[in-house]
């Protein structure tokens, strides 16, 4: 695809004003959390200790799994939300779609992330580690729904699952979008796909981010 390049900075200063948005909307989540957790009851902490958990362990362990949650939520939300901004600053009428699913009554409707031109039909996914053999059949049938509106299925996923058994589930996905003429990128192949689609590079927009906030978190350390 030989897109001409995008007014300098313009997506990209919306990329990091949304992830200015999202930091703080985790850190203030995650402060509401923590401070709930003080009045938690820890008697389960018995458990852990039988199990040969201390209860300062298991306490950490409590922290860190509340904090994870939070973190998947919006680390997921955020770039989902930011490859959306590059494909709509290319193609402003992209939207979200909605098509109904005629192999079911649940569920009623299948949601496409972003339908561009009347053609092609995004599904965008930070990652998806999911191990349900069901995710499959409702996979399956989304595809086949979007296929047969007419549409082009096109899976973008930024970030591969690292099980076998979650890997098995992508394999088995990917060949059903070669089976309805789609298309399925997945790692660096999904970050090409967006450069190469919007003439944005977000990867490299997210790396230059990224640097910052740690140089500036060094430098806020005592």
């Amino acid at each position: 695809m030989n897109t001409p390049p995008l007014p300098p900075n313009k997506v990209e200063q919306d990329i990091r004003d949304l992830a200015t948005r999202y930091a703080k909307g985790l850190q203030k989540s995650i402060a509401a959390r923590v401070a709930d957790m003080e009045s938690d009851d820890n008697s389960h902490y018995l458990i852990y200790r039988v199990l040969g958990v201390s209860d300062e362990e298991g306490k950490l362990i409590d922290l860190y799994q509340n904090k994870g949650r939070f973190l998947y939520q919006y680390a997921g939300a955020f770039l989902e939300r930011a490859a959306k901004l590059c494909f709509i600053e290319r193609f402003p009428e992209a939207a979200s779609f909605r098509i109904p699913n005629p192999f079911g009554q649940r569920p009623q409707t299948f949601v496409i992330d972003l339908l561009i031109e009347n053609r092609d039909a995004l599904e965008i996914k930070w990652r998806d580690a999911t191990t349900d053999g069901d995710h499959i059949i409702k996979e399956h049938a989304r595809i086949r729904a979007v296929a047969g509106a007419g549409y082009k299925p096109v899976r973008i996923m930024f970030y591969y699952p690292n099980r076998d058994q979650a890997i098995r589930i992508q394999q088995t996905l990917e060949t059903l979008y070669a089976g309805v003429h789609g298309e399925y990128y997945h790692s660096d192949e999904a970050w090409d796909y967006v450069k190469a689609y919007t003439a944005v590079d977000l990867k490299a927009v997210l790396q230059s981010v990224a640097k910052e906030n740690m140089e500036k978190w060094q430098r806020s350390e005592p």
